[in-house]
């Protein structure tokens, strides 16, 4: 890979670290409603990608489900999550999405693996229980809602599979424009002081939700989409294991994320065996763009 090129895979981390880091910051310090923030971030990514809804992917009710899916149920349920759980668990858990691809399109599309993906599939699960152990054997509901939202992004991205390639840009808009639509009328019904409530976080929400949607998903999907027609996809997949090192680092240093033994032992065998299922895959599943941030 050009040292280049390199360079704008690192900075693509960077941002979808510095994202995760944002959105915890956002919900769980500024008391943004996550319903509201998700609803704002498709918004302002549906405006600016709206010359690419036309022509309309076909099959449309295949296209509207992923954009459900993927931008709906992943975003969402992840942001409700970081009310109680850290940035640097979900930079974690949501790793799951990497195995949770393989296993559905095992089961979807028929694909066979062997021994040593079979390998990686446990240990990053393995490594996703450690992190999520507490004493008692409780697991939170924000852990819960983070498996949910990798399993939406993995369902997406397996039914992504099914369809004829897409632009990025078009992708992203319906995505966008989908996930408006889902997200907004339940924000309204179960966040009836969601404006007051953003207004009151002041200058700086607003600015951190115009990062999250114009640097995170324009600028860093799409940047990562080019890379992905230069180079391997598994090459770049490996690569872009160290978003939840940086997740990790920024949690800690700027907004006191803990740090623990536990996590970094889990973390550790998660990102061994997402990185064995990505040497060993073809092509990059399409959640994994998405699932970062």
């Amino acid at each position: 890979m050009k040292p280049r090129d390199f360079a704008l895979l690192m900075l693509i981390c960077l941002v979808w670290a510095s994202n995760n880091v944002l959105s915890k910051v956002l919900v769980s310090h500024w008391h943004v409603p996550p319903l509201f923030y998700t609803s704002l971030r498709f918004g302002i990514v549906a405006l600016c990608t709206l010359p690419w809804l036309r022509p309309m992917p076909r099959p449309a009710w295949r296209i509207i489900m992923i954009g459900l899916l993927m931008g709906g149920g992943n975003f969402a349920l992840m942001f409700i999550a970081l009310y109680w759980v850290s940035a640097s668990e979900a930079a974690i858990v949501v790793q799951t999405s990497v195995p949770m691809t393989t296993m559905l399109s095992i089961v979807m599309l028929g694909e066979r693996i062997r021994w040593r993906r079979t390998l990686g599939i446990t240990l990053a699960l393995g490594g996703v229980l450690i992190v999520m152990y507490q004493p008692g054997f409780t697991i939170s509901l924000g852990m819960l809602l983070l498996l949910a939202a990798a399993f939406c992004g993995s369902l997406g991205a397996v039914m992504m599979k099914q369809m004829d390639q897409i632009a990025p840009l078009q992708f992203q808009a319906w995505v966008a424009l989908t996930g408006v639509l889902a997200i907004t009328p339940l924000s309204l019904a179960f966040e009836p002081h969601a404006l007051a409530s953003t207004m009151a976080a002041g200058w700086p929400a607003l600015i951190a939700v115009l990062y999250s949607a114009l640097v995170t998903s324009i600028f860093a999907h799409t940047a990562y989409y080019f890379l992905i027609a230069r180079y391997e996809a598994n090459l770049l997949a490996a690569l872009t294991l160290v978003t939840p090192l940086i997740t990790l680092a920024l949690g800690s240093l700027l907004i006191d994320d803990p740090i623990t033994a536990k996590m970094i032992f889990g973390t550790a065998i998660t990102l061994t065996g997402v990185l064995i299922i990505a040497l060993r895959s073809g092509r990059a599943p399409v959640a994994q763009v998405e699932e970062h941030s």
